[in-house]
C-alpha cells in the first residue's frame, strides 16, 4: 500500500489534534501521529523538530488569545480585573474548548515544559484578578477552583452550543466570586 504524504503540516497537526484526544498528548507518540496521516515518522520529523514542537503549534492561537486577555487584565484592578478575567477567560474556553479537551489530565505536567512555563505566569495572575487582588484563601481557592472548573466543563461540553455554555459559564462566575470592595 502506498504511503500518501502529506500535502502541509496542517495534516500532521490535525492528526495530532485528534491522538491526543484519544489518547493524551503523553500517551500519542510521533510514530502514532505517523501512522493517522499515513506517512513516515521521518517526514513528522521533517515537519516538526519534536512532539512538544507539535502541541505549540496546535496551542498557539489560544496561547495568544489567553496573553491578549493577561494583556488587557493588567490594565484594571479590583471589580473590572475580576470582570474582565471573568469573561474573558469564559470566552477564550469556549472558544477553545477542543483544545482545552485534548489537555485534559495533562495540564500540570505540560506547564513544566520550557515552551509553556509562561502560561503558569498568566495563569497566576488570572487567579489574583479573579480573586479581587484579595489574600484571603476563600477568594483565591474560588478562583482557582472556578478556572478548574471552566476549563473541565468546556472539556466536557464540546457539543453544547457556545452562547449556552457561555451564559451558564459567566452566570455561574458571577455566584462563585467574592465581590470586590
Amino acid at each position: 500500500m502506498a504511503r500518501v504524504v502529506p500535502e502541509t503540516h496542517d495534516d500532521i497537526l490535525a492528526a495530532a489534534g485528534r491522538r491526543f484526544a484519544l489518547t493524551g498528548y503523553r500517551g500519542t507518540s510521533l510514530q502514532d501521529i505517523a501512522r493517522e496521516v499515513g506517512c513516515s515518522k521521518a517526514t513528522v520529523l521533517y515537519h516538526f523538530a519534536n512532539k512538544e514542537a507539535i502541541l505549540t503549534e496546535l496551542m498557539a492561537p489560544a496561547i495568544a488569545v489567553l496573553q491578549a486577555l493577561d494583556e488587557r487584565i493588567a490594565a484594571h484592578r479590583g471589580a473590572p480585573a475580576q470582570r474582565v478575567a471573568a469573561e474573558g477567560f469564559v470566552d477564550l474556553a469556549v472558544r477553545f474548548r477542543r483544545e482545552i479537551a485534548l489537555l485534559r489530565g495533562e495540564f500540570p505536567e505540560l506547564l513544566q515544559q520550557p515552551a509553556f512555563a509562561h502560561i503558569q505566569r498568566i495563569s497566576e495572575r488570572l487567579v489574583e484578578a479573579l480573586a479581587g487582588q484579595s489574600e484571603r484563601p476563600s477568594a483565591r481557592i474560588a478562583a482557582l477552583v472556578l478556572l478548574a472548573g471552566i476549563s473541565e466543563t468546556c472539556g466536557q461540553f464540546v457539543d453544547v452550543p457556545d452562547e449556552e455554555l457561555r451564559c451558564a459559564l459567566l452566570a455561574l462566575a458571577r455566584r462563585a466570586l467574592e465581590p470586590v470592595d
